[in-house]
């Protein structure tokens, strides 16, 4: 039995002196793990194809209790982010969130359409690092089924006001006069609580269509780091190696 589809590669790991092991984000399987034989051979076609970040057309085959590569044929190889460090430390990042957040052997089709976006905005760099990066992580976190309330303080119902409080650990808000600064608490003014909201809440079009200054992005930032450390109960070595660099 074998199927055709396209993916993007988010993990490659080498086997033996010639083969490699690769997991496939994938639209109607979601994480797809596969042995790509002869694959360190760079005359081999499917070595570019199933490289990490090469998004690809892939034809699969289903062995007794794994899949297989047979045809790769690469469609997009985000070049610009292997020249930068940063970039590409942070796409790792992505990759190592992807393979904790999203399904396997579901529906994974907006799972690709968020980290195809996001790479596409950090190669192209038509959207800052510091903002691209809060966006995938509360809506990746959010679309496993850990969405935060956001709408209001859960004490005295306020909306907004200039400070409020967001607890990563249990994903609610408190205003200044209900909450407090303990439990891990991230202040956050009026304009990081609004985009915080937005990348939970914003249709998947517009996700990345709002402007934040600094201060308000180091928020952001420090807010969705801590929720996605929290719900997933997981260091993740790449933030930390990217955090390092930057």
């Amino acid at each position: 039995m074998k199927f055709r589809t396209e993916g993007l590669i988010i993990k490659e790991q080498n086997i033996g002196e010639q083969d490699k092991l690769v997991h496939v984000l994938t639209k109607p399987h979601g994480v797809v793990k596969a042995f790509v034989r002869g694959a360190k051979n760079i005359k081999n076609g499917k070595s570019a194809a199933t490289s990490l970040l090469s998004y690809a057309l892939l034809t699969f085959h289903t062995g007794r209790d794994s899949y297989s590569v047979g045809d790769a044929r690469s469609l997009r190889i985000f070049s610009k982010l292997r020249q930068d460090v940063q970039k590409m430390c942070l796409a790792q990042y992505f990759c190592e969130l992807a393979l904790t957040a999203c399904p396997r052997e579901q529906n994974a089709d907006k799972h690709l359409s968020l980290l195809l976006n996001a790479l596409y905005l950090l190669d192209s760099g038509k959207r800052s690092a510091a903002l691209v990066k809060p966006c995938v992580e509360m809506r990746l976190t959010a679309m496993a089924g850990y969405l935060p309330d956001l709408v209001m303080c859960g004490g005295c119902g306020v909306y907004a006001a200039p400070l409020m409080y967001f607890y990563p650990r249990t994903g609610a808000i408190a205003c200044e006069n209900c909450g407090a600064p303990t439990d891990g608490a991230v202040p956050l003014t009026e304009a990081a609580l609004t985009a915080l909201r937005h990348t939970v809440y914003a249709d998947d079009g517009k996700l990345f269509s709002f402007a934040l200054g600094d201060e308000g992005l180091a928020l952001l930032n420090r807010a969705s780091e801590a929720y996605v450390q929290q719900r997933f109960e997981k260091d993740f070595k790449t933030l930390h190696f990217y955090k390092a660099i930057c």
